[in-house]
């Protein structure tokens, strides 16, 4: 079995889409995880959900989609608890006009001094404009996800306590230096804290994610130059899908956690085999044609 691990989407439903293009992954055996942050600053938040929510359909056993930072901001302005996914900087502003929401409705609650009535009425507009069944999916999202391979978490642990011991808030907004650098439990993958923000001696070299210990971050970031990034486990193969369209696969072999090298090298033994196999099956079939 493989475990293919898709960082913060943001709402990049045609990256998305090219990444998932490049994946060897067996439906019914592969696991396909997304660690959340699918919506806000990209072209298509609503497509990206929309994605998932057909992904879950067709394999409900092998796809997992992790709660972010941004989902929790968007069900927080829904149930009145918080108003901060309206600010500027978060970039819920290009969900709410993705889904068709009123730009008059947005503009009625701009600034820290909006009145109650129009923070209301722009929530119910939200909840009539997003289909229910993208509503449900968000709401169903995980906290985190644990295989053989490695703990899936968003943004990070508290001083190496297993998910189910972390609070949610730290599950979801955590930027924990301690955890950056000195985390050697099961390798935990995570996203959040783009790459070029963790700390510099975990990217070099990393093709845009970050792995220091067993803190595995792939985040890759969010400017038109950056890519979405997959990181496949046991192979440790990295593979990227870039606005412009072009796409790239890298095979990490250096720093590789302990907990992990002996998944990684019978990953490669398998596939050694698995090649030696088809070229040799070639061999015979080409043998046998020009016989």
């Amino acid at each position: 079995m493989k475990t293919f691990i898709i960082g913060d989407v943001h709402g990049r439903r045609a990256q998305l889409e090219a990444l998932c293009a490049m994946l060897p992954r067996d439906r019914a055996r592969d696991m396909l995880v997304l660690l959340g942050d699918l919506i806000d600053r990209g072209e298509d938040a609503p497509g990206v959900v929309a994605w998932c929510v057909a992904q879950q359909s067709l394999s409900p056993d092998t796809f997992i989609t992790l709660r972010g930072n941004h989902e929790q901001m968007l069900l927080d302005f829904i149930e009145g608890k918080s108003e901060m996914w309206l600010h500027p900087a978060v970039g819920g502003g290009s969900t709410l006009a993705q889904y068709g929401v009123s730009a008059k409705a947005v503009e009625a609650c701009a600034g820290e001094d909006a009145d109650e009535n129009a923070l209301e009425c722009l929530r119910q507009e939200l909840v009539e404009r997003v289909p229910a069944a993208h509503l449900e999916f968000l709401r169903a999202t995980r906290l985190y996800h644990e295989d053989e391979c490695a703990l899936y978490v968003h943004a990070g642990l508290w001083r190496g306590q297993h998910p189910r011991d972390t609070s949610p808030e730290h599950l979801l907004w955590s930027r924990d230096a301690e955890f950056f650098l000195h985390y050697t439990g099961k390798p935990c993958v995570f996203g959040h804290t783009p790459a070029p923000f963790l700390p510099l001696r975990g990217r070099v070299g990393r093709h845009g994610i970050y792995v220091f210990h067993s803190a595995i971050g792939i985040d890759s970031g969010y400017t038109r130059g950056l890519p979405l990034s997959c990181l496949e486990l046991p192979s440790f193969t990295l593979r990227q899908a870039f606005a412009d369209g072009h796409t790239a696969t890298h095979r990490i072999t250096a720093l590789i956690p302990n907990s992990l090298r002996a998944l990684h090298e019978q990953n490669c033994r398998e596939d050694k085999a698995r090649l030696d196999k088809e070229h040799s099956d070639k061999k015979r079939l080409d043998a046998s044609t020009s016989a």
